[in-house]
């Protein structure tokens, strides 16, 4: 991977970096940079033109309930209550490696650094914090940074609602696209991204000086 740490990094620098395939927790920035290796393929959906199927439709019936509030990335008890909830269920379910985290960490990764451009979208059942999804806005769609969410409301499938709900914010604001980020042909925890069409894949990673060239998959 090569890794690139900014202190007051802005909408522009940030949006530049996402397009050319970075990733973004906190102020540090990272992409693949593997010799010889192809494995991890950075994609964005087309929000505009993606369709909303039978499943789809009925994770939004499951969550008519579900209330949303879009704000900045907060920091507190239940936030990194649910995120090691979250991370401990996932350890169990696809052997995760968990790390315990703490309230400097969790603001290092999730709270630093978000400037103008990064948003918390989070999920309420009942007034109970169960889904938190970190998202950057960019010149022309949305960076799904990280989501995570409390396993007892699984039946809602939140991770699936939160990226309709991307997609859904994308087009209020007349945005395109959401970067999911790297999907992994053979990694469960990838793989699924690939699910989501029309999408287009970044062909190359480039500088800064340098044009993305993304190409819709067939």
């Amino acid at each position: 991977m090569e890794y690139r740490y900014i202190d007051g990094c802005d909408f522009a620098v940030n949006d530049a970096l996402a397009r050319r395939g970075f990733r973004r927790f906190g102020k540090y920035f990272s992409k693949p940079n593997c010799a010889g290796c192809r494995e991890c393929i950075n994609i964005r959906v087309d929000a505009l033109n993606f369709k909303f199927n039978k499943s789809a439709r009925r994770t939004m019936r499951k969550n008519e309930n579900t209330k949303i509030i879009l704000t900045k990335p907060l920091l507190d008890d239940a936030h990194v209550a649910l995120y090691k909830k979250y991370h401990k269920f996932m350890q169990e379910k696809r052997e995760w490696k968990y790390y315990e985290l703490d309230f400097r960490r969790y603001y290092e990764l999730y709270v630093a650094g978000h400037a103008e451009f990064g948003k918390e979208i989070a999920y309420f059942a009942d007034g109970r914090l169960i889904g938190v999804d970190l998202v950057d806005i960019l010149s022309d769609g949305i960076s799904a940074v990280y989501c995570y969410y409390d396993p007892d409301f699984a039946d809602l499938s939140i991770g699936r609602y939160s990226l309709y709900q991307q997609i859904l914010l994308a087009r209020q604001l007349n945005l395109r696209w959401i970067y999911l980020g790297y999907y992994v042909k053979d990694c469960p925890s990838l793989a699924y991204k690939a699910d989501y069409k029309p999408y287009e894949r970044l062909c190359e990673y480039v500088a800064l000086d340098e044009t993305p060239v993304w190409k819709k998959a067939e």
